[in-house]
């Protein structure tokens, strides 16, 4: 699959929204949003988005799909979210494998009990969303800390949707090695066993250590170690693809999250270096 944005990307934030001159591409190869914070605004959000989308490629990633949830899906929310993907070309539409609201909004991401049934379920609803937008939809593997009713395991239910539903994935890397803590798993084997042609692009974040069995996906903090690690496990597994830093809140300087785009830009040159050599030697 051709990927569809290229490089190391930040999530827009409109906490530094206004520093529009600081944000190059020297920095940023291209950007994030939730079309939850932009779509409603006119006026002055308006204005800078469109000036943030005329100099960088975009992507958006979604707060309230809710992909699992039991209620109808809302598809004038989706027709609304398909307006804005036409208006400001955007390239890749994700969203949590995940539930988020019921009657109302719960505020939380709740998980989807790993069944043959919910694979169906689930699938079928990104189906009705891909219809809408005209696009494949990336699914981003979530988080979590229970798991009601299973009846397989996270990675053959995860499959499975892809599967079924023929759509992208947007594979977080933090929430892959968070996960494996949590629920003590390999997180390498985990990696390796994922479908290299449906990777759209990737997320990176920090997390809380809250004891040594016990991770919090919290992205407020510094990506650690490991997760840099496994990152690089993933660029040897399948190639570079792109990669997005998420920094939701906690929110330093720009200096200092163009400091981790920047370490995302480098482990990339080095595992393209790597692959230019080994094509060379061949």
């Amino acid at each position: 699959m051709k990927p569809l944005v290229t490089g190391a990307g930040l999530g827009l934030r409109r906490d530094f929204s206004d520093e529009f001159e600081a944000v190059s591409q020297s920095c940023v190869d291209f950007m994030e949003v939730a079309p939850e914070n932009w779509i409603p605004f006119g006026g002055k959000f308006t204005k800078q988005f469109e000036q943030y989308a005329e100099r960088f490629p975009f992507v958006i990633h979604g707060l309230s799909l809710s992909i699992g949830g039991p209620t109808p899906m809302d598809t004038e929310f989706v027709k609304q979210v398909a307006s804005f993907i036409k208006k400001h070309k955007i390239r890749s539409y994700s969203e949590h494998l995940s539930y988020c609201s019921d009657d109302g909004h719960l505020y939380d991401l709740m998980p989807i009990p790993f069944t043959e049934e919910a694979v169906r379920y689930v699938a079928d609803r990104i189906k009705q969303v891909q219809d809408i937008i005209g696009m494949k939809l990336a699914m981003e593997n979530v988080s979590y800390y229970a798991a009601p009713g299973q009846e397989m395991s996270e990675l053959e239910f995860l499959l499975a949707v892809l599967e079924e539903a023929d759509c992208d994935l947007l594979l977080d890397v933090n929430n892959i090695y968070v996960n494996s803590i949590n629920h003590r798993y390999d997180a390498k084997e985990f990696l390796k066993a994922l479908p290299k042609e449906r990777i759209a692009y990737a997320h990176i974040a920090g997390h809380y250590d809250e004891a040594d069995d016990l991770k919090v996906d919290t992205h407020g903090a510094e990506v650690k170690a490991d997760v840099w690690s496994l990152l690089e496990t993933a660029y040897q597994e399948f190639g570079v693809f792109p990669t997005l830093l998420e920094r939701d809140f906690n929110i330093p300087p720009l200096a200092e999250l163009f400091s981790e785009v920047a370490q995302i830009k480098a482990i990339q040159q080095k595992f393209l270096a790597k692959n230019l050599e080994g094509k060379a030697i061949a």
